[in-house]
């Protein structure tokens, strides 16, 4: 009760060339390896988007940070020209 011996999975690869042939287990294999890259490159793509996404999202709380006190400071003056 052990498991696949090297002789067993000589025989299965045999069958499968033969069914299939070697140019169409070598597109296959081509169209498999390039699926892997895309996926490798989606996920590494939508990494850096999350990234960049997080730097804009920073990047705009900070100029809004940055535009509040001028607000403020405006509203002030505002407040001053009505007491006036």
């Amino acid at each position: 009760m052990g498991g696949i011996s090297i002789w067993q999975l000589l025989i299965v690869v045999l069958i499968v060339v033969l069914l299939f042939g070697t140019k169409k287990l070598r597109g296959m294999g081509s169209d498999l390896g390039s699926a892997v890259k895309g996926f490798k490159k989606a996920m590494s793509d939508d990494e850096q988007g999350k990234k960049d996404a997080d730097f804009e999202q920073q990047k705009l709380a900070d100029k809004k940070d940055q535009a509040e006190p001028l607000n403020q400071q405006e509203q002030d003056k505002a407040k001053d020209r009505d007491r006036v």
